[in-house]
């Protein structure tokens, strides 16, 4: 069965700006132009993901553990760091359809915190906020059934990945499966779903603005609780993802340089190609800065020139790709 939800104003809004914005990101080549960034922004994401559930490790703290540093903290907080980044690491390799996938990740970052993880709940289960229970997640009993028909609703073709990704997020939070992490399998899944469609997900920490101001991100939780529908929580995670995708262009002024162009043009282009097809890739360049790039490119053996003039080629070296 279809989770409840409404088709509001304010929901349109949200997505037609965001794929406007992501529009703009992938005409500026956000996705692959800076490892650097995309490795702070992971960061980010973990850190905001984990102190949203408590945890008090900074993010100086996480790239050091990243780096194999010595870091001095709760042993599990740094636990849930690792486990976190071991998850993260390998994203690319979980499919968002699949179940038994799901558990895999709750294992591998719940792992060595808590008994059976990558395991349903096996008993009843209330969100408590001060001394106000928030939620009663419906019976143990209940969750197999409802989590196999929430992946069900994941295969819907017909529904637009970016409400699927809100949907799914806020029924995996009413069902609570979990006796622990729910928060942060939630806000995975999300991330994995969206993936899907769009790839600048992976390093888009939207974690960040939710633990800025987590009161409305439990609001919109509570108020969809009362209506029996997501609507609300759709509405507040689209703004977020919005608010995002705005802070990624507004911090994304760096030009891209010729080393930047021509690793982006060959982890996108594995043929024999010509300048007209590096033009046609970044259709904003002049003829004389493509023959500059691509010049460039051959005298750092990225690439190898064959023929002359106009019937000049080049290939991609094998195994020089990297980023710097």
């Amino acid at each position: 069965m279809k989770p409840p939800y409404e088709i509001t104003p304010e929901i349109l809004k949200y997505i037609t700006s965001i794929a406007l914005k992501i529009g703009e990101v992938n005409a500026k080549y956000l996705i692959k132009t800076n490892p650097t960034l995309r490795k702070q922004n992971q960061i980010k994401t973990i850190h905001s993901s984990l102190s949203i559930e408590g945890n008090t490790l900074t993010k100086e703290q996480i790239t050091a553990i990243l780096e194999n540093k010595r870091v001095i903290g709760p042993e599990k907080d740094i636990l849930e760091v690792l486990n976190a980044l071991d998850v993260y690491k390998n994203i690319n390799k979980l499919k968002p359809e699949s179940e038994k996938d799901f558990l895999k990740a709750h294992k591998l970052l719940l792992r060595k915190l808590i008994q059976e993880p990558g395991k349903y709940r096996k008993q009843g289960v209330g969100v408590v906020k001060g001394s106000k229970v928030e939620h009663i997640a419906p019976p143990y009993e209940n969750v197999p059934f409802l989590m196999k028909d929430l992946f069900e609703y994941l295969k819907d073709d017909n529904e637009l990945t970016l409400i699927k990704s809100c949907v799914f997020h806020y029924e995996m939070e009413f069902i609570h499966p979990f006796l622990d992490g729910n928060g942060r399998m939630g806000r995975l899944w999300q991330t994995l779903i969206l993936m899907q469609d769009y790839p600048i997900f992976e390093f888009l920490p939207f974690e960040t603005l939710i633990s800025k101001n987590q009161n409305e991100y439990y609001k919109a939780l509570s108020l969809s609780d009362k209506e029996g529908k997501s609507t609300k929580f759709i509405e507040y995670m689209l703004k977020i993802i919005e608010s995002s995708l705005v802070d990624l262009l507004k911090n994304s002024t760096k030009k891209l340089t010729d080393y930047d162009r021509i690793q982006i043009f060959l982890e996108n282009y594995s043929t024999d190609f010509t300048r007209k097809d590096y033009m046609n890739y970044f259709k904003d360049i002049s003829s004389a800065t493509a023959s500059r790039d691509l010049k460039n490119a051959v005298e750092n053996g990225l690439i190898s020139k064959f023929g002359d003039k106009k019937t000049t080629t080049y290939k991609q070296n094998k195994y020089v790709i990297q980023h710097r």
